[in-house]
């Protein structure tokens, strides 16, 4: 064979390699596709109109989005496996998730049924590629998990704490800074104006889907490193606390200046979006201090 005829062969093989999937996958992956629709449209439906108020957040179609993005980015890996030696504890899960998926359906639990959505999708996985393909989607998979509402007894049990903690150094910042501010439990009087810190404010679910956003960041970067991703996960908790108390000081401030009807309206969401960024600049800028301080480490290494 001339050497042109192999770097045709290489490309040709290469191409199709990097082809997802070949034509009979498509349909195959095309009436899965359909199935998940039909399944759970109606429940991603309820979502988004507000079925769930009270116990959804607003950001539960973004994290499903993201996550099945993580899935998808997997999709060339996957077709490349081999079918599963055994099928039965595939079919064992998808079983189980679908048991889940009616019973929470039939009971109105949304938490039960996003956690069928996540053993659905990992039992038809196991079903048709077996355990190698959960392990390339297990992010993923995890990820979905922050899609889920916290229970409700647990949020509030733990949010009160945490309310109070971001009241007192949101309090404490903004009166170093010589505003005229005051504090009694989770309510700040500044100036003539008084806030109520709320759990949208402050609550656990928002810790919660800050921990998502930095894991996912953590993910995405994937640094060589075990002890720098490792690291920076971890400390997504105190920046996402950070990132509150800059919220509540942000709102107080904006209600000082600008009264409380400003306070409560439109800036008050845009506070929220506020409080995504400075998240999100916190997460960056650690781990780029970590990538300074331990570079060392591993050149010595």
């Amino acid at each position: 064979m001339s050497r042109a005829a192999a770097m045709d062969s290489t490309s040709s093989t290469l191409s199709s390699a990097g082809a997802w999937p070949l034509a009979g996958d498509r349909w195959a992956t095309g009436i899965v596709a359909l199935g998940f629709l039909a399944l759970y449209g109606p429940t991603l439906w309820d979502a988004s109109q507000g079925r769930w108020a009270g116990e959804t957040q607003g950001h539960e179609l973004l994290v499903l989005a993201i996550a099945g993005w993580l899935i998808f980015r997997q999709r060339v890996a996957l077709a490349a496996l081999p079918a599963a030696a055994s099928a039965w504890s595939g079919a064992a899960l998808l079983g189980l998730g679908l048991l889940l998926y009616v019973f929470g359906r039939t009971q109105g639990v949304l938490r039960i049924e996003l956690l069928s959505l996540i053993v659905v999708v990992a039992g038809v996985l196991l079903r048709f590629k077996g355990w190698p393909a959960l392990r390339r989607v297990w992010f993923g998979l995890f990820f979905m998990l922050f899609a889920m509402p916290l229970p409700y007894a647990l949020a509030l049990t733990l949010t009160a704490p945490m309310k109070t903690a971001v009241s007192v150094v949101a309090t404490q910042l903004l009166g170093a800074l010589g505003y005229p501010i005051g504090r009694s439990g989770v309510v700040i009087t500044i100036g003539q104006y008084q806030l109520l810190v709320t759990e949208a404010c402050a609550g656990l679910q928002t810790m919660f889907t800050l921990e998502a956003m930095g894991l996912l960041y953590a993910s995405l970067v994937n640094h060589p490193s075990t002890l720098r991703n490792a690291l920076l996960s971890a400390l997504v908790v105190p920046i996402a606390f950070g990132a509150n108390v800059v919220r509540v000081s942000i709102l107080a401030l904006v209600t000082y200046y600008l009264g409380d009807a400003a306070g409560q309206g439109f800036l008050h969401g845009f506070a929220g979006m506020v409080l995504f960024s400075v998240a999100l600049v916190l997460i960056m800028s650690t781990d780029h201090m970590l990538g300074r301080v331990l570079a060392p480490r591993a050149t010595t290494a």
